[in-house]
């Protein structure tokens, strides 16, 4: 690997064209190569705010190019199986927004084909493991004696009528599977998401807010609130209640208009963490494993609000 990692960005929507600017002017040790994106004039319009990045028609061509050393996936989850494996028979690293991909069967072919790696190469994209907040509460837990609890809120202001009730489990809940699992240090063992009565200014179909309930390997609980139509701001924080005392992640106030400003420190830390250690050789961050055991459980959760918030049983393969 070269002293400075070239990047190629893949979806250049809000988080990929993000990324890109991240790339290009605040990461040490790498530069921003090459994007792609379904729409070609999106990917033109972002190539042409920095020097010297070229914009290639598809995104496997982009992973091929012998100019890519790594590679961001920030396209849609349903097209992130073929662009991992295309990345890992490549022999690239990659950074992978969150979900890993659109489904538990999908993301297991992908832990399997890893087994074959000489070493790991994916990292998915989960931010709150490095915001400073969330780090900050992650070293407290061993002063609060045992952990049995962990309350959650996240909200944001509002979404397009095309984020269903589904997609708030899969896109968004997603977050929270995450810091659960991080913090306790444990797996999810079942899944409850129940859902109140909805709010009016919620696109017509769609149940918002949602209440999520796991229930952790450890035996300890966790409680979530997800609302994306708030009308209020992008509101996250997290309470972690242990045998001897109790912690926070609070929100900022005034709260942040939406997850890129609220988190800005979170993905910059996140990024450079990954561009440094693919210099060294190696991932540090979450994995395959991590992307696996969230969507298997985002599935649940699924399942579970299209039973009426039964429980449901998070399976999972070893």
């Amino acid at each position: 690997m070269t002293a400075v990692l070239r990047v190629g960005v893949v979806g250049v929507g809000v988080m990929g064209a993000d990324h890109a600017s991240r790339l290009a002017t605040r990461v040490r040790g790498a530069s921003l190569v090459a994007v792609s994106d379904a729409d070609p004039a999106r990917a033109s319009a972002v190539a042409a705010r920095f020097p010297g990045v070229a914009v290639f028609a598809s995104p496997l061509s982009l992973i091929a190019s012998s100019d890519v050393d790594a590679v961001v996936i920030a396209s849609p989850p349903a097209a992130h199986e073929s662009q991992v494996l295309a990345c890992m028979a490549a022999g690239k690293y990659v950074l992978c927004e969150k979900p890993l991909t659109d489904s538990s069967t999908s993301a297991r072919r992908l832990l399997e084909a890893a087994r074959d790696l000489p070493r790991p190469l994916v990292q998915v994209g989960f931010m709150r493991r490095f915001d400073p907040s969330y780090t900050r509460l992650h070293g407290l837990l061993p002063s609060l004696g045992r952990l049995l609890l962990l309350h959650n809120v996240h909200r944001n202001v509002s979404a397009p009528a095309s984020f269903g009730s589904e997609m708030i489990v899969r896109d968004s809940l997603v977050h929270e599977v995450d810091v659960c699992r991080w913090l306790f240090g444990s797996e999810i063992l079942a899944v409850s998401v129940l859902a109140p009565a909805s709010s009016s200014l919620a696109p017509a179909g769609v149940r918002d807010p949602l209440v999520a309930v796991f229930r952790m390997a450890s035996g300890g609980m966790a409680t979530t609130e997800v609302f994306i139509n708030s009308q209020v701001g992008y509101e996250v924080r997290c309470e972690a209640v242990g045998e001897t005392g109790s912690a926070f992640v609070e929100a900022p106030r005034p709260l942040p208009p939406d997850f890129v400003a609220r988190f800005a420190t979170a993905y910059d830390v996140e990024v450079q963490a990954w561009v440094s250690a693919c210099l060294r050789g190696s991932v540090d961050g979450p994995g395959l494993w991590d992307g696996y055991a969230a969507t298997t459980a985002s599935e649940a959760g699924v399942r579970s609000l299209q039973n009426g918030g039964e429980p449901v049983a998070v399976e999972t393969f070893t």
